[in-house]
């Protein structure tokens, strides 16, 4: 049966294929129409309407300037961090003796550390702590009886001209611009003299409390020479045992590194200020010798203690040194000494610390100052001096713990 379409061709023919091929494809599509169809219409239908957004209602607190609601987001956050640190502070207060003994040895590790271990190429671990440490103690309680020496070797002398620069201090009182007249010193001796024998009984009891000050001392300073035996010896392992038993997993990799940057930046901080301490103990130790100041060795042993603490320590300690320079040589010793003040300072603050301290945390001199300024606020001279290393810790530990930018 042969099925013939609509234009007279049979579908399988040669001619009809031929003839569709010639006609191209829209004609083919006319032709293929089937009989008694309609073609589509194409339907625009009409949008869909946008719901309208709904106005989220503003918080009085965002409707205020943006910088001032950035301060005050910098601000709570601000005082948040200054109650954690007045409250760490208030804990360390409470366990000063343990805290001063723990910083001690911490100090006393980072001096002896690298001794340590130059000499645990040759000697056994145990022996070369025990070696730095003696020694250490040895070299110590030499320079304390060499001051001591000298103290008792010129006291009587230092009587003398204790009294003779007393003497030559009234006189100076009473030229101009002062002219105060003998009687009016007179009365302050006098005023001092009654002063001493009235609170008497109070400044024995101060005495006697300063022994047990000297107990603590003591105390204090055997847990510090205890501790900085392990510390020297195994500190590694005592804070793998720490981060590995006390820290969770995920936190103990962001520890370590923080770790490692505060101690870095310690021990760095610790050597950094001995050698800018003996640096300015041995100049003071010469210009003292130069001018002959009575008590040279045990001026130059207090400037080397005070350099520890920035900026302030140094000019107090030169002011004990122009006292005595000024009751036993004069004035113009006196000014000599004064004028080592300005010297040593400009010495210490542009050249020793940016040259010494510089594989350590460099701080701006605006934020040492504040730093000791509020140390000794909080915990008097302690506080003064662990300030600086405190807060050089801390940048440290921050910088560690940035997140390093792609």
């Amino acid at each position: 049966m042969t099925v013939i379409r609509g234009d007279g061709e049979e579908p399988g023919s040669v001619v009809g294929d031929a003839r569709r091929r010639a006609a191209g494809p829209g004609d083919g599509r006319r032709r293929g129409r089937v009989l008694g169809s309609r073609p589509a219409y194409s339907v625009r239908l009409p949008p869909v309407p946008r719901p309208e957004p709904v106005p989220v209602p503003v918080p009085v607190a965002e409707r205020t300037v943006p910088w001032l609601r950035v301060g005050a987001a910098y601000a709570w956050r601000l005082i948040l961090v200054g109650f954690v640190v007045y409250g760490v502070f208030s804990i360390l207060g409470s366990f000063q003796l343990i805290a001063v003994a723990l910083f001690l040895a911490l100090i006393i590790t980072a001096v002896l550390r690298p001794l340590t271990d130059l000499l645990d190429r040759l000697l056994p671990r145990p022996l070369c702590v025990a070696v730095s440490l003696v020694g250490s103690l040895l070299l110590l309680l030499t320079l304390l009886a060499l001051v001591g020496n000298a103290v008792a070797g010129e006291s009587a002398r230092l009587a003398g001209e204790f009294r003779g620069g007393v003497h030559r201090i009234e006189e100076w009182l009473q030229r101009p611009p002062f002219r105060l007249s003998p009687g009016r010193l007179s009365a302050l001796e006098n005023q001092v003299t009654h002063y001493l024998t009235a609170h008497r009984a109070s400044l024995l009891s101060r005495a006697v409390s300063g022994l047990s000050r000297v107990v603590e001392v003591a105390t204090g300073a055997a847990l510090a020479l205890f501790s900085s035996v392990f510390f020297i010896h195994s500190g590694e392992r005592l804070w793998a045992w720490i981060r590995d038993h006390l820290l969770p997993s995920g936190a103990r990799p962001a520890w370590d590194r923080a770790g490692r940057a505060a101690w870095l930046a310690f021990s760095g901080y610790t050597r950094g200020i001995i050698i800018v301490a003996g640096t300015n103990a041995v100049l003071v130790g010469i210009a003292l010798l130069v001018l002959r100041v009575p008590l040279a060795l045990p001026l130059t042993l207090l400037e080397f203690f005070a350099t520890f603490v920035p900026l302030v320590g140094s000019p107090v300690a030169l002011a004990v040194a122009t006292i005595v320079a000024l009751a036993g040589r004069g004035p113009l010793t006196a000014a000599a000494v004064l004028a080592l003040i300005v010297v040593i300072g400009q010495l210490e603050g542009h050249v020793l610390h940016p040259l010494v301290m510089s594989w350590a945390v460099r701080l701006h001199p605006l934020v040492v100052a504040v730093s000791v300024i509020a140390g000794s606020i909080i915990a008097g001279v302690i506080g003064a001096v662990v300030a600086v290393p405190m807060v050089s810790v801390v940048w440290s530990v921050l910088r560690a713990l940035r997140a390093v930018p792609p």
